[in-house]
């Protein structure tokens, strides 16, 4: 009796955003959890100058060695095969089939990988791959775009300004007094097009406003300003394709002034500096169902598929729900909020995955039953 070959998932991770280190992490969970009975699992490494990597590319990212080679997808829908690419002295670059794939598992946070570029490529590949399409991932990167499509929707958000990383170089004063007209302390800052709260300042006055546009310049040419407010901090995971469902809802304290990076990768286990997590959040059911509707919603309105983390926030003093953003590769360690969501609502993690990868060929197979002429 022939045994039922496994599924070849190709997982994407590295990158050239700032969430380069994050991306490894939840690749190296994913890997360790997909089920080596089902899944081969070929992983292809992106370096932080963007050089495209296969092999041992996990020593390769995190240690230097010499244990991968260059690497490539070809745009080319006849052909699934991850390359091996030659590189000669005197002759062209060669390519090798290294393996062919079924399906990209991508484990790309921020730019260049969580914001439609990645999903463009495999899209022109014609590889099933885990995750939104081109638009989705792209309005869920850009903070500015998606709080248009929000309102857009009848989806509340907190009032806001956009400033350019331009015209803060050039007139700042003008900058900073536009946005004191618009807002009060205090304002976040946060580059329009970075996750994992890279590059997010809290800012109390016109000084600490300065230093941070200075920040998520450094990130991104168009940086989102907030309006602060008194909220608790409500992420709910969603998982589906045309009928998403959600998962309980999650509430995050933080100790620290907010949710940075550093009490999200950083800070060690059980210090003063650690956010609690406390899942699920300590709501009204009807209340809770307000906001697992919101997330659905707001999923839908910018056509996500397979996954996406939503975060929403509710004033303290009005209970007033307000749309904060989502993150279609949210954080996939094991102790991500994304997976510990689905944990808590009874999918376990390696189950998690089975249903994202299916979610993944489902939709891609439903694409290709469409017709490219006429």
């Amino acid at each position: 009796m022939n045994e039922k070959r496994k599924i070849k998932v190709g997982v994407i991770f590295g990158g050239r955003s700032g969430e380069h280190e994050v991306s490894l992490m939840s690749a190296q969970s994913v890997m360790d959890a997909l089920n080596r009975d089902k899944y081969e699992v070929i992983p292809i490494g992106i370096t932080r100058d963007g050089r495209w990597l296969t092999g041992d590319v996990m020593a390769a990212l995190t240690e230097g060695r010499d244990t991968a080679r260059p690497a490539a997808l070809l745009p080319d829908p006849k052909s699934s095969a991850l390359m091996r690419v030659g590189m000669q002295e005197t002759a062209p670059a060669s390519l090798t089939a290294v393996t062919e794939l079924d399906v990209i598992f991508p484990v790309l946070h921020g730019p260049y990988g969580e914001d439609g570029t990645v999903q463009g490529l495999l899209e022109l590949a014609g590889l099933p791959y885990v995750g939104a399409n081109v638009v989705g991932a792209a309005v869920g990167m850009d903070k500015a775009i998606f709080k248009h499509v929000m309102t857009a929707s009848g989806i509340p958000v907190v009032p806001w300004r956009l400033a350019l990383s331009g015209k803060w170089g050039r007139w700042p004063s003008a900058v900073l007094d536009e946005i004191e007209t618009a807002l009060s302390y205090p304002v976040f800052v946060k580059p329009a097009n970075l996750g994992s709260s890279v590059g997010i300042s809290k800012c109390k006055n016109r000084a600490e406003l300065g230093a941070g546009l200075d920040e998520a310049a450094q990130y991104d040419r168009r940086i989102v300003v907030e309006q602060g407010i008194d909220a608790r901090e409500l992420e709910v995971s969603v998982m589906g394709n045309d009928d998403p469902i959600a998962s309980v809802v999650g509430e995050i304290r933080p100790r620290r002034e907010f949710y940075d990076y550093h009490a999200k990768y950083l800070a060690e286990p059980g210090s003063e500096e650690e956010s609690e997590l406390i899942i699920p959040a300590n709501l009204p059911p009807a209340v809770a169902g307000k906001v697992q509707a919101l997330a659905v919603q707001a999923y839908r309105a910018i056509d996500c598929a397979g996954l996406g983390r939503v975060d929403l926030m509710m004033d303290r003093d009005t209970g007033d729900l307000y749309m904060n953003e989502i993150n279609t590769i949210p954080g996939f360690t094991r102790i991500s909020m994304y997976p510990k969501l689905w944990a808590a609502s009874g999918i376990p993690y390696d189950e998690l995955l089975d249903r994202l990868i299916g979610l993944a060929l489902e939709r891609h197979e439903v694409k290709s039953g469409f017709k490219s002429d006429f």
